[in-house]
């Protein structure tokens, strides 16, 4: 979004990402979305979520979505950084902006529950309403947003109502406060078809978080420098 002015801010301090934030390379998106926190209003309250997992796709390699072509659907894809682009995975909501470059984005992937005296014990509440466990009961914090649908059903975030959509900072926003992983786990991208680059490591993970994020990048097994790599403030533009 253009740079707010205080008057439309749902409140004086919130500090919404501006658009030029995403107008960059998806793969630095990608990285600098760790620890930011997703806002989304529903109702009279306020549900958010610390971002912890992301992976970036591009237009001209074969995972993602925008290499099939432009379409009504994937317009958003092809929009300046910042719009929105959701769509339906197994049956649920997957949230993603648009990065710098037509049909280069980032996709949201995991985040953890985020507490605050704007989201407080009835916003987490809330969301575990939003996406109980098959039992029916509340879904422990560390799996309430564990998956790309997951977090959008626990914040409630639909493709009718956003879909190609700008962030309105009345309603959906990515704020910054001040939140930075100390490490982060670069690795490959789940989910991608065989022949599809499924090898290119654009998965970013706060390796503080890894056990909470869609599939545990340093799970028993993994080594690093084969597998995944260990990323600190000083490896910004790898």
């Amino acid at each position: 979004m253009p740079d707010t002015a205080a008057s439309s801010l749902p409140w004086l301090q919130a500090k919404p990402l501006a658009d030029a934030f995403f107008d960059r390379d998806a793969r630095l998106v990608a990285r600098e979305l760790l620890g930011k926190v997703i806002r989304h209003r529903c109702g009279e309250l306020w549900l958010s979520a610390r971002i912890i997992e992301t992976e970036a796709y591009y237009l001209d390699e074969k995972g993602s979505h925008a290499s099939l072509g432009y379409t009504e659907k994937r317009k958003a894809l092809f929009l300046g950084g910042g719009h929105i682009y959701m769509y339906y995975a197994r049956g649920g909501d997957s949230l993603n902006f648009s990065a710098q470059g037509p049909g280069n984005a980032v996709l949201i992937k995991s985040a953890f529950p985020w507490l605050d005296p704007v989201s407080p014990d009835a916003s987490l509440a809330r969301m575990q309403r939003n996406n109980p466990d098959s039992q029916g009961q509340p879904r422990p914090l560390e799996r309430l947003c564990g998956g790309q649908t997951l977090l959008c059903k626990a914040l409630g975030l639909k493709v009718p109502d956003w879909d190609a959509r700008r962030f309105d900072p009345q309603r959906l926003f990515v704020e910054d406060l001040g939140e930075r992983p100390a490490r982060i786990v670069q690795t490959s991208r789940l989910g991608i078809p065989a022949g599809r680059d499924e090898h290119l490591p654009y998965r970013f993970v706060d390796a503080a978080f890894a056990r909470h994020c869609t599939r545990n990048p340093l799970r028993r097994g993994q080594v690093e420098g084969q597998d995944f790599y260990l990323l600190g403030p000083e490896d910004a533009h790898r």
